[in-house]
Parts: structure tokens; sequence; C-alpha cells
């Protein structure tokens, strides 16, 4: 029989059962919870705020649980439309991205469980705003710090709606052999040797269960919660516990252990022995006849990404481009062998040092990529630069037309960050309010984002920039204001850093600010009619002429992309 684990707000801990739970803080309505069950092999779920990891994760556990079809039925993503791809077990999907919490319940309305990976700030509106949606039947709030005012709110509603809500502060949940939760239970080894990928004969926070699992949590009197339900026989299923410490004499360790053993709990005389009475229990309820034996099947392995496989020498591939020129791997991007900082730190000024910064990205991005393709086509200088120029300037511009709307002669995230950059800061708005102000308004900051880069791992080309203006300006207060709207940022998402675009924005603000040669409405007229971008343009031509002939000198044939690289669908 399948038997439910619920796992907040507090995580998994490795041992034999590495089980644990809270039992005030789980905010779960149980009217609807009749035969102690929340999730089954069928359920499906709504993703809120894309996280790739605990997504992937989600996939592979019902891969491992033999599931016909993906838990994750979609995505929501706030300001985003389209698919995003994953792997179900060796197959790559696509699953579909929605703007609205609205579109997605509207587009899957067998999903009923809406997992919120939402930060702290917006968790409770989207949290409300799924509980409202027919469909949604269990809402998973991840996030901490979640006020507690929401909480109540969110509380109540769940309950005269006769809808659960798990959390806020919880790591998910996990129903054996059938659905889990984001990271709930931690890596797949640990899933696989606790065997959570079949249905199981423990749990907890269920109705159905042969025997309960607590540890408790510290900074709380919640166990003798517990002791008084077992005093009142309102638990009489076996019960191994372990209490933690937390303020005055009462909440100690001790003190609440030995209120659970003379309540008639299991536990143990150390945490280091809580795995030994667990099994020890488990063992004496199934030699009772009180468990039943389950039937041992072997999980299919998880497919080991080709990334990995690679790195540890297990496979090789063969590549399909030729690049010479330059090589954007690594913390910096190198030209013909030679690191961009050591060219940079040879006394150009700003603008020759732009230029160089952003001549080229590598093969591997977009433009490049149009334009080696060309190269190889055959075709002339012009129009090899044209096909990879073209289609940079139209992504400078599309986002531009998808998320500002605001006409069809600006464009370019560098014009786009000067642009926005300068007037949160002239108006003097904070940068929680200037993100916030943006988000509410459905735009992505320009000058914010990478697709590699990370708060831990910087753009190299930033920091010099950022790096020269310190030394050469008189004043780099927009620089500056674009950093603190960084340090926001990440505390959102480590992948929102300060990018190349973002960082020339405000640098040109400073220079024609500090410079003294401009004025107010020059300095506007500048931003607006697009002459910022002009070095990206003129910067990115070179850098495409540079692959054009590349290409031509190694002689490279007809390119065509591998089928394999492709995800086929209907």
């Amino acid at each position: 029989m399948d038997h439910l684990f619920l796992v907040p707000p507090i995580g998994l801990v490795e041992s034999y059962l590495p089980l644990k739970m809270h039992i005030v803080k789980a905010t779960v309505t149980v009217s609807i919870m009749a035969t102690g069950q929340l999730f089954s092999k069928t359920t499906q779920a709504l993703f809120y705020n894309y996280k790739q990891l605990p997504i992937q994760r989600m996939l592979d556990f019902d891969f491992l649980c033999g599931r016909e079809t993906p838990s994750v039925a979609g995505i929501v993503n706030p300001g985003a439309e389209g698919f995003q791809k994953l792997f179900f077990g060796q197959e790559e999907i696509a699953i579909p991205v929605h703007s609205t919490v609205e579109a997605a319940c509207a587009a899957h309305p067998t999903a009923d469980v809406f997992i919120n990976f939402a930060s702290y700030r917006s968790a409770a509106a989207s949290s409300l705003a799924a509980l409202k949606q027919p469909t949604i039947r269990v809402v998973a709030i991840i996030a901490e710090g979640v006020p507690e005012s929401d909480t109540k709110q969110l509380i109540a509603y769940a309950r005269s709606n006769n809808k659960v809500v798990i959390g806020p502060a919880t790591v998910g949940g996990i129903q054996a052999g059938a659905f889990k939760i984001g990271d709930t239970a931690g890596t797949i080894d640990n899933i696989i040797h606790c065997k959570l990928y079949r249905p199981g004969s423990v749990g907890f926070v269920s109705k159905s269960v042969k025997m309960i699992v607590v540890l408790g949590e510290l900074g709380g009197r919640d166990e003798y919660s517990l002791v008084e339900a077992l005093k009142q026989g309102k638990i009489n299923k076996p019960v191994v516990a372990w209490g933690a410490k937390s303020g005055g004499e009462l909440e100690s360790a001790q003190a609440k252990n030995q209120a659970l053993k003379e309540a008639g709990a299991f536990v143990p005389t150390s945490y280091e022995a809580f795995e030994t009475v667990i099994k020890e229990t488990f063992d004496k309820l199934a030699e009772d006849g009180k468990i039943p034996s389950q039937k041992e099947v072997t999980p299919p392995p998880i497919p080991e990404d080709l990334n990995s496989a690679i790195k540890s020498g297990k496979v090789r591939a063969p590549t399909h481009i030729i690049s010479t020129i330059s090589d954007d791997r690594g913390e910096e991007p190198c030209y013909a062998g030679v690191p961009m900082s050591s060219i940079v730190e040879q006394g150009y000024g700003v603008g020759d040092i732009c230029i160089m910064l952003c001549a080229d990205h590598g093969p591997c991005v977009s433009g490049a990529h149009n334009t080696i393709v060309t190269a190889r086509a055959g075709k002339d200088l012009v129009s090899s630069l044209v096909s990879g120029t073209s289609r940079d300037y139209l992504l400078l511009h599309f986002d531009y037309y998808r998320l500002l709307t605001i006409g069809p002669r600006f464009g370019g995230a560098i014009d786009d960050a000067a642009r926005y950059f300068k007037d949160a800061y002239d108006r003097g708005l904070t940068p929680y309010e200037f993100v916030e102000s943006m988000k509410k308004k459905g735009i992505r900051v320009p000058g914010i984002g990478h697709r590699i880069k990370r708060g831990d791992n910087r753009d190299k080309r930033v920091e010099l920039l950022q790096r020269f203006a310190r030394t050469h300006f008189p004043s780099v207060k927009y620089m500056e204001y674009a950093v603190e709207v960084e340090t926001y940022t990440l505390s959102k998402a480590n992948n929102l850093v300060l990018n190349v675009d973002g960082a020339i924005g405000s640098l040109f603000l400073d220079l024609l600010a500090g410079s003294g040669m401009f004025t107010k409405p020059e300095i506007d007229e500048i931003i607006e009619i697009g002459y910022l971008n002009g070095l990206f343009v003129l910067a990115r031509s070179i850098g495409l002429i540079g692959h054009t002939f590349d290409q031509k000198r190694l002689k490279q044939p007809l390119y065509r992309h591998p089928w394999e690289d492709v995800l086929y669908t209907k």
C-alpha cells in the first residue's frame, strides 16, 4: 500500500530511514485527507518560478518510480512564455512555460498541485492566486520568511475552501513510488538507498501509516503537542521520536525526550542511536505481521548527462565547428589565445576597450554561429557579416519589442540599460523600488542577467570595465547604482548578475555626465537615438568579419546541424 511522506518545514537527514517532520508548523488542512493521501502516481503539478534542478530531480524521481507521465505538467515563469527542455529518463521533453498562474491552470486542468519556488516577497501573493484557481488542490510554499499575517491568510483561505497548504518554509513532500515535490529526499542515491522509489510501509503525517518517525526542530516546543496527542490516545501508532533543544528548561532535548518517552514514544538514548531504534521498531512490526512485506523492484538507472560523462572521460563526442580566433570558455574570453584582460590593460581609452570587449563572444553565440554557417555555405564577406549582425540586431530589439512595448524606434540592451538605470537613479529609486516596479510592469531589467555567468563566477569583462571606471572617471554614481541593483537581483537568483551591456550602459552614463560637455537633454537624446548601441554594432561587426575569414581560411565544408541535437516533437 502507498503511504504519504510529508516533510514540512525541514528536510531529510541521511540515515537508515532519513525522515524529519515538524508537527505544528506543517500547515495541512485535513478535511480532504480522508484517505490519508494527498498524491498518487498520476498527480501532476505546476511549478512556479522556473528552477531547473528541482524540476529535473522531480522528473528523475518520476522515472525511478516508473511513472508513465511526468509529474510537472507546466511551468509558471512571470513575464515569460514558451517551453523548457528537460529530461524524462533518456527522453528529452519540452514542458510548456506560462506567464501567469491563470494561464497555466487553464492550459493544464488536471494539474492540481502548485509548487511555489517564489521568493518570500512574492510567495504569498502567488500562492493565494493559485489557491483561488478551481483546479488547484494543494499548494507547497518553499520560501522561508513569509510574513506571519500572510501565512494566516493563506491558511484561512485553504481551510474555508477545502484545500491544502504545505509550508511556508518547507522542503516539500514525497509519497513513495508516486510523487515528490522539488528537492525533497535529497539526492537520487539517497532516494534509492531509502527505497522511496516504491510504495512502502513507513510514513508520517498520514492516517494510514504503521509507525511514525519524528525528528524535532531547533527552537520550539512542538514536541509537547505530540506528547499530549499520545496521552489523549489521538495517536495509536508506534512513534519513534527525538526532541531538539530550544530555549528554557522545558525546551531542552533531555526534557522533551523524557516527556516523549513517558507518553509512550520510542526514544533512543542518543541521536546517533535514532537509526537503530527506527529499524528495531520497524522490524518488530514486520515480525508481528503488522507490516506486509513489499515486493522488491530494481529501479531503472538514471542516464548520465552528456556534459558530466564527457568530463569524467566516459564518452567522447565530435565537435561541429572549428574556431581559431576566439575562445569564450573559462573565466575570460581569449583572442587567438591571448586573454582579453592583457589586451585591455595596455592603456587604451574607454571606447577602444568597449569595442574590444564586445567584438566577439566566441563561436557559440547566435550571431557568430549564423556568420559561420553562412561563410561555410560559400557566401561572400558581406553576406556572412549581414547574416550575423542582423541576427544580433534583431536579438537586441527582441526584448525591447516583447517586453518594453514603448515603440519601434529605440532598442538595444546597452541603450535600454542606460535609459532605465539613469531614470531610476535620477528619480531617487532604491534598487528594491526600481526592480520591483519593473517586475510589476512585466519588464526585465536590461543589463541584468546572464545565461552562463553567476554571482560566484562574474563576467571578467564587467570587472575590467568597473576597474577602469573607478580608476579613471571623476564620478561613477551610475555604475555604482547598477552594482547596487545587481546586489539586490542576486538575492533573488544567482544568474541575475550585471552583464557587459549593463556595465557599458552605466559606465557611459558616468562618462557623459562627468565630462561636463553635455547637458541633461543632450545625454537623454544620445541614449534615445541608440548611440551607445552603435558601439556594440561596430564591435560585433569586427568580430564577425574575423569569424568569416577564419572559416574560409580553414576551408570548412557546408554546415549541417546534427539531428541528435534537435528535439523532434509534435
